[in-house]
């Protein structure tokens, strides 16, 4: 049996700060995000969560987050998914705050981890400009984690990543028929 250690021995060298790029067209980007949050918060790290195009669906693992210490999120979008070929202004408004809530929280300095959720699809769809997530990324504190999520990464957000993982999709229940379960996919 581990026990868990409550004191160390000597203070932590800081933490450099990684890009993390979560993309492809198989289940997983923002599993594998929270997956890296709750590594953080079992450590006493302080995360920001940005959730882009994402509305107010009530999404399981908001509910649970909310509760949380260390952690503050945000969601803009609406509950209607966006046409690629004709976003709505109302879409790209939303983007935009989503974008500005996220600069400010990475630039703010209160938070070890962001994590800017489905922003990948945000640029791919037109609704933010990629220069713009390239400056963040640009600007970002040195010993901030930042993480990108969602399908269609730009080939410039993964030049200049330190991490990208490619979540392929082999089989889906979809494919079946099957739609998403709560609890499960959401």
């Amino acid at each position: 049996m581990t026990q868990a250690r409550t004191e160390h021995s000597s203070p932590e060298p800081p933490v450099k700060g990684l890009v993390q790029v979560f993309t492809g067209d198989g289940k997983g980007k923002t599993t594998a995000a929270l997956g890296a949050v709750m590594r953080a918060l079992g450590q006493g790290r302080r995360v920001f969560i940005v959730f882009f195009m994402k509305g107010d669906y009530p999404y399981g693992e908001r509910r649970i987050l909310a509760q949380l210490p260390n952690v503050a999120l945000v969601s803009f979008g609406s509950l209607d998914f966006v046409d690629p070929a004709g976003a709505r202004p109302q879409d790209k408004e939303q983007a935009r705050q989503a974008l500005a809530a996220a600069r400010e929280a990475v630039l703010g300095g209160s938070y070890d981890l962001a994590v800017l959720d489905e922003i990948n699809v945000a640029v791919a769809f037109g609704l933010i400009p990629l220069e713009e997530v390239l400056k963040l990324i640009k600007d970002k504190p040195p010993g901030l984690e930042l993480i990108l999520t969602g399908r269609k990464a730009h080939p410039e957000l993964v030049k200049v990543a330190d991490l990208v993982t490619e979540c392929l999709k082999i089989k889906h229940p979809y494919d079946k028929g099957i739609g998403a379960r709560r609890g499960i996919e959401y």
